[in-house]
């Protein structure tokens, strides 16, 4: 990959791959952190990237820098998730893309980042499996479990009233 079409990488993904680690962390300032890190990364190696796989290793490289920034302020674990259903809800929204938002904060880690990754950012489920890791047939599952969540926890009637 040359200098240019490293810039033109820049130009292109920023934004979509800013929003994609946002939606995940719920944090600005570390999405920012993580897709500065994440181009550093890839500036590191990219005389050995070709110029076709650059979204796919920025958003692989983003997706694993989230998962070392998440564990290491150890923030989002199963356990707190948990108790975090637990706990009553007294927000009532009448949004539904705010019950929606307030519903992926909801989803384990790994289903949030799956179903982001199809239905916000429109990738397929092989370049799914690369990016996290999983096969296939894991990616199917996970979204498909994440949504069926989604779908109960929307309509409840609690959440939109």
């Amino acid at each position: 990959m040359t200098t240019a079409q490293f810039n033109s990488c820049v130009d292109e993904f920023a934004d979509r791959l800013f929003r994609f680690i946002l939606k995940n962390i719920r944090d600005e300032e570390k999405a920012k952190d993580i897709v500065q890190d994440s181009f550093t990364k890839m500036w590191e190696k990219v005389s050995d990237i070709a110029a076709e796989k650059a979204r796919s290793y920025l958003f692989t490289t983003a997706y694993h820098t989230m998962i070392d920034y998440i564990r290491q302020d150890n923030k989002f674990t199963e356990d707190s998730l948990a108790l975090e259903t637990l706990v009553t809800n007294d927000n009532h929204f009448n949004d539904l893309k705010e019950i929606l938002e307030e519903a992926l904060t909801k989803l384990p880690e790994i289903q949030r980042s799956v179903i982001l990754l199809r239905d916000y950012e429109g990738y397929s489920y092989k370049e799914i499996g690369v990016i996290t890791g999983l096969n296939e047939a894991q990616v199917k599952v996970y979204i498909y479990r994440g949504r069926s969540l989604l779908k109960n926890y929307i309509v409840k009637v609690e959440n939109v009233i």
